[in-house]
């Protein structure tokens, strides 16, 4: 493998002496693996962009149905400040975005429990509808390229994705302090 410092913009190696101090220094594939996530990342958002734009739908609407899906999925309440919070929007900005949402027929807002005061956010059987006509392709297509993969190998790349996902909460939440 070639060494490609200074190929990526953005890349801690790309430029001596930009690494943090104590910080490992990342091998040829080290590099080139860092360099598939960044791809992988990009091709990501340019589905989420194209497969959202056939339905009328913003990047944020499906990170939103996202973020409502795992929430409901754990038991856990979704509220528009959970929104607001782990999508990094101001109030104004969650209140368009809920109202779209509602707007489209993917999401209901609900007063459940004893503080009626409290709206909770529920997606509708259309949301589930939608987001898999959206992104079955998807994960048809990727469930085809596992498919060449033992158990094994599925197992160690899924540690690996949960190292990365890991790490990269970690990096957000450093740079987050940073700014504060």
């Amino acid at each position: 493998m070639s060494d490609t410092r200074g190929e990526h913009p953005g890349d801690p190696a790309a430029a001596p002496g930009l690494a943090p101090e104590g910080a490992i220094p990342p091998s040829g594939a080290t590099q080139e693996l860092v360099r598939l996530l960044q791809d992988f990342t990009l091709e990501a958002n340019h589905y989420v962009d194209a497969a959202g734009g056939q339905n009328d739908m913003h990047r944020t609407d499906l990170n939103a149905l996202a973020v409502i899906m795992r929430h409901t999925a754990a038991g856990r309440v979704v509220t528009p400040g959970v929104l607001r919070s782990e999508l990094r929007l101001s109030s104004p900005a969650t209140t368009a975005l809920v109202d779209r949402l509602h707007a489209s027929g993917h999401v209901v807002r609900e007063r459940l429990g004893t503080d009626r005061r409290q709206v909770q956010l529920q997606m509708t059987p259309k949301a589930y509808r939608d987001g898999s006509a959206m992104f079955m392709p998807l994960a048809m297509r990727m469930g085809k390229a596992m498919a060449a993969y033992s158990p094994e190998e599925l197992e160690l790349v899924g540690r690996f994705m949960a190292d990365m996902v890991e790490a990269t909460i970690e990096a957000r939440q450093q740079a987050s302090q940073k700014s504060d």
